[in-house]
């Protein structure tokens, strides 16, 4: 039983399946009379809902292009007006606004990528946990996996992933937001899946706002330059970098000792 999904979710599996369900739509909406504009723009916008499940970004941009790509390949497109192909561009900047991007364009929590933080990290009961950047709240439902008992909150930039996230998440308390103008201090755990760049921010904000003994956690990505507390191995090989506040410097080469 426990195979199954795991067969169901194997590359290339996922892309043919959306692909063939952007089809599927595009040749029934045209056999109920929509205008081919209708039926590719919903077509498109199917594959564009899958892909924000994908756990990469280029599985994603796969996933989200095979159907206009197939499109044009049939020489269908050709049949489209030009200001045909822009609903989808319209659709992906709803639901993920440029400013999201800067940070992390969409990056999915594994289930059970988390299931061992809580023997390192113990919160008392109603401890305060934030997802920040919490997208379609996959993070959220480890977080709670792994934290039953705590308060969680999420913060999201694209106000449709929010909305989504609120619906999947109804334990948890998520609002439309800037994770980097929410205040991080009243938190002893803040959870981040962003990307290297975003790295040095989070450090900082997290030097900054966070109190003593608070916790600043990081899947697979780590802070250069500081030293983490703990490093985690989940499931399925990635880190998770745990770092306690105070920060501290990670030693130099020389050997020099740690520092503020």
């Amino acid at each position: 039983m426990a195979t199954a999904p795991r067969r169901w979710h194997a590359w290339p599996l996922p892309a043919l399946a959306a692909w063939a369900l952007g089809w599927a739509l595009f040749a029934g909406l045209g056999r109920l009379g929509a205008p081919p504009w209708l039926a590719a723009t919903a077509a498109a916008a199917a594959g564009l809902g899958w892909a924000v499940f994908l756990s990469t970004r280029w599985r994603a941009l796969i996933v989200a292009g095979g159907f206009p790509a197939s499109l044009l390949a049939a020489g269908i497109g050709q049949a489209l007006p030009a200001w045909a192909w822009l609903l989808p561009l319209g659709l992906l900047w709803l639901l993920y606004p440029r400013n999201a991007w800067r940070d992390a364009p969409l990056f999915p929590t594994p289930a059970h990528a988390l299931e061992a933080l809580a023997a390192t990290v113990a919160l008392p009961p109603g401890a305060r946990v934030l997802d920040a950047g919490c997208g379609l709240g996959h993070g959220l439902r480890a977080l709670h996996r792994a934290y039953p008992h705590t308060r969680i909150d999420g913060v999201e930039w694209s106000g449709t992933l929010a909305l989504v996230a609120h619906w999947r998440c109804r334990f948890a308390n998520v609002r439309r937001g800037d994770m980097w103008a929410q205040d991080w201090s009243a938190y002893q755990l803040v959870y981040l899946f962003q990307r290297p760049e975003s790295m040095p921010r989070a450090l900082e904000k997290a030097g900054a706002e966070m109190t003593d003994g608070a916790w600043l956690a990081s899947l697979e990505f780590e802070a250069a330059g500081w030293r983490a507390q703990a490093v985690l191995r989940c499931p399925d090989g990635r880190s998770l970098w745990l770092y306690r506040l105070p920060l501290r410097a990670a030693p130099t080469s020389s050997g020099a000792g740690p520092g503020r």
